[in-house]
């Protein structure tokens, strides 16, 4: 049985509208020509999704949600930040479905912009018609799921938790599906990627990536920059999820912690925090090639890989794809530092 056929054994909701595109950085390369030689730059699309703004949670909610509708759920509870991309795009695909939606948005400090509560994700979520919670930056997001599953029991509902950040073996088969997709599209272009660059934050897109590449007898690919845990957290989350993912598959598990490839070199103070390097690297990639970047995910990896293209870390490697996940909803939430940070030149 091949890879894609694995797959199709399990529930899955059509959330994507086909493989997202690949484009190539032409104008980046020549800014950064002396440092990546003859690298040449690529970035997949995955921010260009039709539902709810895009963006890799949909990948994710695929398959979570395909379990979902079997188990008869008619509402879904997800949990996040304000800025959640995650539960803005749970609430788009319960709209799409004709399903409700709970979301619990926490604060991410008490000094919060006005911006980042009720801009950006958070209008978007209530857009699409979500029961919105407020918590605060401490609450138990796992107590408020447990506690809305019983209230809604008791209206009659059955209510279906999405994890943080739709990330778990399961939801990570959506990355696998995108590893098979990446693979197609190399066939068509004529060369494999050396290299793939992602954010790393609840871990569920580099595992799923880094599962699917095992599938296909390619290790050691992903390169993984985590905005949410610092290196060792992030490597042990990603290597459980990818095992957790080929488990699923009924697949031999070949992974060990040495295919893990995961820095927390841009992390910043945190997860949610802006870093100048994030904000430098919106600034560039938008000024070279006019796409923009999202500041808690997309603009810390992208910072990540100038970083290594700028001490010539890259050279080494022929075709570099950067996977973007999407979240640029986010950057209204942002707008103070975006516009008052001075963006580096290139």
């Amino acid at each position: 049985m091949d890879a894609a056929s694995l797959l199709d054994r399990f529930p899955r909701v059509a959330l994507v509208n086909g493989a997202t595109p690949i484009q190539r950085l032409r104008r980046l390369e020549n800014a950064l020509h002396p440092q990546l030689g003859a690298t040449r730059l690529f970035i997949k699309r995955d921010d260009l999704m039709a539902l709810g703004g895009g963006g890799s949670k949909l990948r994710k909610l695929e398959f979570l949600l395909g379990e979902a509708l079997v188990q008869g759920a008619d509402t879904l509870i997800a949990t996040g930040l304000r800025q959640s991309n995650s539960t803005r795009l749970a609430a788009a695909a319960a709209a799409h479905l004709g399903l409700r939606a709970d979301l619990g948005l926490r604060a991410r400090s008490p000094l919060d912009s006005g911006e980042y509560e009720s801009g950006g994700n958070a209008l978007l979520a209530e857009l699409f018609g979500a029961v919105v919670h407020s918590l605060s930056e401490d609450a138990d997001v796992k107590s408020f799921a447990a506690e809305r599953v019983a209230a809604l029991a008791r209206e009659g509902r059955t209510a279906y938790v999405i994890p943080a950040g739709a990330s778990s073996p399961l939801g990570s088969l959506g990355y696998v599906a995108a590893a098979l997709e990446i693979a197609q599209q190399e066939r068509a272009l004529g060369f494999e990627f050396d290299r793939v660059i992602v954010a790393n934050g609840s871990s569920g897109t580099h595992a799923g990536l880094l599962a699917g590449f095992a599938l296909l007898g390619r290790r050691e690919r992903v390169h993984g920059y985590s905005v949410l845990h610092e290196a060792a957290g992030a490597q042990a989350a990603t290597l459980a999820l990818a095992r957790g993912a080929l488990d699923l598959l009924g697949r031999d598990n070949p992974l060990t912690a040495a295919d893990v490839t995961v820095s927390d070199a841009c992390r910043g103070p945190g997860y949610g925090h802006a870093t100048q390097e994030a904000i430098d690297a919106i600034h560039l990639l938008g000024a070279r090639e006019g796409l923009l970047l999202d500041p808690v995910y997309g603009g810390k990896a992208f910072a990540g890989l100038l970083k290594e293209a700028r001490t010539g870390a890259l050279k080494s490697w022929p075709n570099v794809l950067f996977l973007f996940t999407g979240g640029t909803p986010a950057l209204q939430a942002y707008r103070d530092e975006l516009l008052s940070a001075a963006a580096s030149q290139a």
